[in-house]
């Protein structure tokens, strides 16, 4: 299951979902708002997304993972809207017969997510905010920081 929403993510219902009777291992990671970055203090963060292309890509990212890895159930869920501190913005679950099957699809999936599907995040600080684009920042008036 892919997915992009608005709503608060569910750990334990995703968890729940992508349990077999043939797994070995379950593996999550799991993305959180921190309070900081860049030797600043983060209020919150705000995704936005072309939802259809990103579920399209991220359908394409589970097509990866199976063709890969022997896996039973994937998830993939990404948050967009507003987020405060401690909000779960994104989840990556996978469960394999085989513990090392599932840690390598989990964190393969967390980094395509992050290098291919078209969700943009702006974080906002106690003074500022900032689009974030890759590894560089681009403050809110569009011009670019290292």
């Amino acid at each position: 299951m892919v997915s992009v929403t608005s709503n608060p993510i569910d750990v334990s219902a995703i968890l729940a979902a992508i349990q077999s009777p043939q797994a070995g291992g379950i593996d999550c990671f799991i993305g959180t708002v921190r309070n900081h970055a860049h030797g600043k203090r983060v209020k919150g963060l705000e995704y936005t997304a072309y939802v259809p292309m990103a579920e399209k890509m991220m359908a394409e990212i589970e097509r990866e993972l199976r063709n890969t890895w022997t896996l039973h159930n994937v998830t993939l869920v990404h948050r967009i809207g507003s987020l405060h501190v401690g909000d779960v913005a994104v989840i990556t679950a996978v469960s394999a017969s085989h513990r090392a099957e599932a840690f390598e699809a989990c964190r393969y999936a967390i980094d395509r997510i992050k290098e291919i599907v078209p969700i943009w995040k702006k974080e906002i600080y106690e003074e500022g905010q900032t689009w974030v684009v890759g590894q560089h920042d681009v403050d809110y008036m569009g011009g670019g920081k290292e």
